[in-house]
């Protein structure tokens, strides 16, 4: 029996889908990206700049392809 208990910590569950308001595309998310992605879109709300481009600088680096797709 093959042991690949090592590679569960790499897997990411996708179960949350964000759809970007202005071109309709939509990704999915972890429970952690899924929580970023609303805290930029909170910031981009209230005109919390530095707190938008942390996100933004975060959530690129933790999902790139979604990154493109959603905030970009």
């Amino acid at each position: 029996m093959i042991d690949l208990s090592y590679m569960l910590n790499d897997m990411t569950i996708r179960n949350m889908k964000a759809t970007n308001p202005y071109s309709g595309q939509s990704a999915m998310l972890s429970e952690e990206e899924f929580a970023l992605y609303h805290l930029i879109k909170h910031a981009e709300e209230t005109e919390q700049y530095d707190a938008m481009q942390k996100g933004l600088d975060k959530f690129s680096r933790m999902n790139a392809s979604a990154f493109m797709t959603l905030l970009d």
